[in-house]
């Protein structure tokens, strides 16, 4: 069915209540976008952040009247709180497949393929991991989650074990056993996240070597590496719990970390690790680290 699609630029005070106002007046799904290009990194446990100028959108069935909800907005907003006002006619459409549309078939390092379904990359040397946009973050277009793929296709996995701490669509782990790794651990927070895991998995023929663990119910035996792609805050506030899961000369692979909190992550893992310096891309960066071997007192 169309759908009527209503826009609304407010300031960041304002973008909250015009949300709720759009929801009471009968939108099916209402949602914040940035109005300036102004990003928000890693908001506190429990908070949303919103933009400065905010876009709120309202989706309405087609039988609405957007005039009506337009005028009832004036009413309740002075214009001053309204910086502008759009409605359009959405028309029908399959919206995955509109998707999909902009996600086509990625390289890493010459070795690792990421593809839609139905885009498989056929080439010598090369493996090819299917994914599809779905219901957890991770298909490999943002920086954080290429870099761990570009630091998998750049080494050598086979007999490899493996943890993907904070998994989301399990990419990594995935990754990992297409690419040699004898066996990997997919972990999160977010049972979503291991539902999705265990779709690509499926998907992908690995569920065999694939094991889908919520983080509080995790226990493993320290690997040869761990991955965890997540945020600043969290790799500091963790690093006694992810640091025990690495062996020692192990490899641990850190991402999801802006460029200016790269010196604080690594000081944080710097006394039980080598770590080098950090692989950037955009505004984002990479760290790696080798466990060092603890000496037995004497």
């Amino acid at each position: 069915m169309a759908w009527h699609q209503v826009s609304i630029t407010a300031e960041k005070n304002n973008a909250p209540i015009i949300g709720d106002f759009l929801s009471d007046s009968g939108a099916v799904s209402v949602t914040f976008v940035d109005a300036k290009d102004e990003p928000i990194y890693e908001p506190k446990l429990g908070e949303t952040k919103i933009w400065t100028q905010t876009i709120v959108i309202g989706l309405f069935e087609l039988d609405c009247e957007p005039k009506v909800i337009k005028h009832s907005l004036y009413q309740q907003f002075s214009k001053a709180n309204i910086l502008h006002w759009h409605e359009e006619i959405l028309a029908d459409q399959i919206w995955e497949r509109t998707w999909m549309k902009h996600y086509k078939p990625m390289k890493f390092a010459d070795k690792l393929w990421v593809c839609p379904t139905g885009q498989a990359q056929q080439e010598l040397g090369t493996v090819c991991l299917t994914l599809d946009p779905g219901l957890a973050f991770g298909t490999g277009t943002h920086a954080t989650t290429a870099l761990c793929l570009e630091w998998l296709a750049s080494h050598d996995l086979h007999d490899k074990t493996i943890i993907d701490y904070g998994c989301g669509s399990g990419i990594l782990a995935i990754a990992a056993i297409l690419l040699g790794a004898k066996m990997a651990y997919a972990v999160d927070i977010d049972p979503q996240a291991l539902i999705a895991t265990q779709a690509n998995a499926e998907k992908n023929a690995v569920t065999d070597k694939i094991q889908c663990m919520l983080a509080a119910d995790f226990q493993a035996v320290p690997v040869d590496i761990v991955l965890a792609n997540i945020l600043a805050k969290p790799l500091i506030e963790l690093q006694p719990q992810i640091t025990a899961l690495v062996k020692p000369q192990g490899s641990l692979v850190l991402s999801g970390i802006l460029t200016e909190q790269a010196q604080e992550v690594s000081n944080t893992y710097a006394p039980e690790f080598t770590m080098q310096a950090p692989t950037i891309q955009t505004d984002w960066c990479r760290l790696e680290g080798h466990k060092l071997i603890t000496q037995t007192p004497m």
